[in-house]
């Protein structure tokens, strides 16, 4: 670390985004300065996909998923997410 930051007491969020957009903080840290950080209670991004089901598939997890009662999308999810992380 180079220098210490000294950082004010802002009064509201307009004068901390001045304060933080004028400072160069480079002048404060050196890349040897970073840890590696890792958030492990953020959920996880997801994306919607197409999948093409037999019928009679997809009514057995509807079926299943109603027994247990939740969606049967999330049923599909934990199925796919079993079947990929068992065969490691």
């Amino acid at each position: 670390m180079k220098k210490q930051i000294k950082v004010p007491k802002f009064k509201n969020e307009n004068q901390e985004r001045l304060f933080w957009s004028k400072i160069d903080l480079s002048e404060y840290l050196d890349p040897k300065d970073f840890v590696r950080v890792s958030f492990p209670n953020l959920k996880p991004s997801s994306r919607p996909i197409s999948i093409r089901l037999p019928d009679y598939l997809l009514d057995r997890v509807k079926e299943k998923a109603n027994e247990i009662s939740v969606p049967y999308q999330s049923l599909i999810k934990q199925y796919i997410q079993k079947g990929v992380f068992s065969s490691i």
